[in-house]
């Protein structure tokens, strides 16, 4: 397959500049790559030309912290509805977390079921993240071999019997195997202490906010900081919420330490203080903090102290929410949101007069190379897998039900005007989303480099 896009807002890597930066030209796709790109179209080529305007053309998304429960839990989200929502989304590559599917990656054969259901089902790019817990040492090896593209590990209760908190013995076994062949830890960071807790009732944000301080990440971050040191391993924090751990970051990156962190869209957007009391929807763990600690937030993306920013989309029925009773301590803990996050966080960076460059690297470059994946590069430069979204960052829209892809009309998202729009969606030149309609699945499984 051969044909070009055209645009007047092509988003390219520029060698002068940190980020990509806004310049017009044509995009040349062949065989699923990028093979050309140039300022005007080319008077000999004989393809089909897309002129879309005005609209930005910009890398595909790539969203590395994904749960999509399958198999198992097909009933608080699936591969299909989940990949569905992701090219509606204008992301092109995602990776699925290996925990609330039953069975949980943990094991080579967990790893071949998924595989048999996203091979039919996927409308985007796959990878997965394997699974480190008590007793599966001698099941790295054979995960890494098959092709997982790192692991998690939990340092406190996962809220799912299948995947068990990994001690610090655990992962002291655990972090060598993995530093040996090169791939990353994932962990969520937060290590159960004290918790001072004012507010008694369990309908109150307050109290759940109180009954997970940031001390719980900051040590937790500590702990997997030294052990990181010990082994030589490369780690990463998932989902930080606590601004108080980015100096430790800051102080473990200046002595060269493998660790990175991500953020999420609810923690960058979203602040304690509008939360009302009872709207259980707005739980997850780490909890989404106060005004002030999501400013700091932002300063560490600006610093590289947070790498990039994924959606961390742990979806589950709206019974498990608990909004009869609006008990936060009972309800399960996640934010639906993959399919929002270009606008929920383009509508921020306006506010805030950040560029799509901004937008560009934090969620798609920085993550593509995070993964160090075949093809997935997280920019417009030639080679590169066709993986492109063209979307409009001036639309403005109320975000409806009617709109979710996702399995679950449960989000905070819900009713908030947003911009920036997304219409078209290519993943290795093939056009799987288009003005609300989806072509596919055409999803593969990604590798790493490395396997």
């Amino acid at each position: 397959m051969r044909f070009a896009i055209q645009s007047r807002s092509l988003l390219l890597p520029d060698s002068d500049q940190r980020f990509p930066q806004l310049k017009p030209g044509v995009i040349y796709i062949q065989d699923g790559k990028i093979s050309k790109i140039t300022p005007q179209i080319d008077p000999n080529f004989s393809g089909q030309v897309m002129d879309v305007g005005e609209d930005v053309v910009m890398p595909g998304l790539c969203d590395t912290h994904v749960h999509m429960n399958e198999p198992g839990r097909t009933e608080w989200e699936g591969i299909e509805t989940a990949t569905r929502a992701a090219a509606a989304g204008g992301i092109t590559t995602l990776v699925d977390m290996p925990l609330n599917s039953i069975p949980p990656t943990t094991t080579v054969g967990a790893l071949e079921l998924k595989r048999a259901s996203a091979k039919k089902t996927a409308y985007v790019d796959y990878g997965f993240w394997g699974g480190v817990i008590p007793g599966n040492r001698q099941d790295l090896e054979p995960l890494i071999a098959a092709g997982v593209l790192g692991f998690k590990a939990f340092m406190i209760d996962s809220g799912v019997s299948e995947f068990p908190m990994a001690s610090e013995e655990v992962l002291k076994e655990s972090l060598p195997i993995l530093a040996k062949r090169g791939v990353p830890l994932l962990v969520h960071a937060e290590l159960e202490g004290h918790a001072e807790v004012k507010h008694p009732s369990p309908r109150s944000y307050v109290h759940y906010l109180e009954s997970r301080p940031q001390s719980w990440e900051v040590e937790a971050i500590r702990k997997i900081i030294e052990l990181a040191k010990e082994n030589k391993a490369r780690v990463h924090v998932v989902h930080l919420s606590a601004s108080e751990a980015l100096k430790d970051i800051e102080k473990a990156k200046s002595e060269k330490v493998a660790i990175t962190a991500e953020t999420c869209p609810h923690y960058l957007t979203l602040t304690s203080e509008e939360i009302l009391d009872g709207a259980t929807h707005f739980k997850c763990a780490p909890p989404i903090r106060e005004n002030d600690n999501r400013e700091k937030l932002w300063e560490g993306l600006d610093r590289g102290l947070i790498s990039f920013i994924v959606s961390d989309h742990s979806p589950c029925t709206p019974k498990l929410k608990n909004f009869e009773t609006g008990d936060f301590d009972s309800a399960w803990g996640g934010i639906a949101g993959l399919q929002f996050g270009l606008p929920v966080i383009w509508t921020e960076m306006v506010k805030r007069g950040l560029s799509l460059g901004h937008l560009s690297h934090w969620m798609a470059e920085a993550t593509a190379h995070f993964l160090k994946i075949h093809g997935k590069l997280g920019r417009i430069e030639v080679g590169a897998d066709a993986d492109l979204v063209v979307w409009d960052p001036k639309a403005q829209f109320v975000l409806e039900e009617t709109q979710i892809l996702h399995r679950h009309k449960v989000t905070p998202y819900l009713g908030k005007k947003l911009q920036g729009v997304v219409k078209k969606t290519f993943v290795r030149g093939q056009e799987v989303y288009c003005d609300g309609k989806l072509n596919g699945p055409l999803g593969q499984e990604v590798k790493r480099e490395s396997a």
